[in-house]
């Protein structure tokens, strides 16, 4: 057990062991924790710009590009033109929006399995104490 005091290194550990659960649970699909929640938030927002759905998700818009080229390649999402040249937003495609239908379950099964171990009291304390550190 960490014997640091480090709110950091807790963080980040706590970080890659959820990460490794939900991509546990993602394996089937192809896709990634990451990946999956990309995409379940291009579903939530309409038409999002790439700039937009960075802030939205609380990434820098180079690592949010890196992720939207993968999921681009595999075909779950597409660039299309915004309203002006600079501007280009985001589009989930139906194989994308498939993709989600068919791991949502999974990925519900994985988070119900979290809730369980912590109890749904501690998960609410737990993401309150995550947003006022967000």
């Amino acid at each position: 057990m960490l014997t640091s005091e480090c709110i950091c290194t807790h963080l980040r550990r706590a970080a890659r062991g959820v990460s490794r659960h939900y991509d546990e649970a993602l394996a089937g699909f192809g896709v990634n924790v990451a990946q999956f929640s990309l995409l379940r938030h291009l579903q939530r927002l309409d038409r999002p710009s790439i700039t937009s759905l960075a802030e939205a998700m609380g990434l820098e818009r180079s690592t949010l590009g890196r992720n939207l080229r993968v999921l681009e390649a595999d075909g779950l999402v597409a660039l299309a033109g915004g309203d002006d040249q600079r501007n280009r937003v985001v589009l989930l495609t139906e194989p994308g929006k498939a993709l989600l239908q068919a791991a949502y379950p999974a990925w519900e099964q994985a988070q119900e399995l979290l809730v369980q171990r912590l109890g749904v009291g501690q998960r609410d304390e737990l993401v309150r104490l995550l947003e006022q550190l967000a």
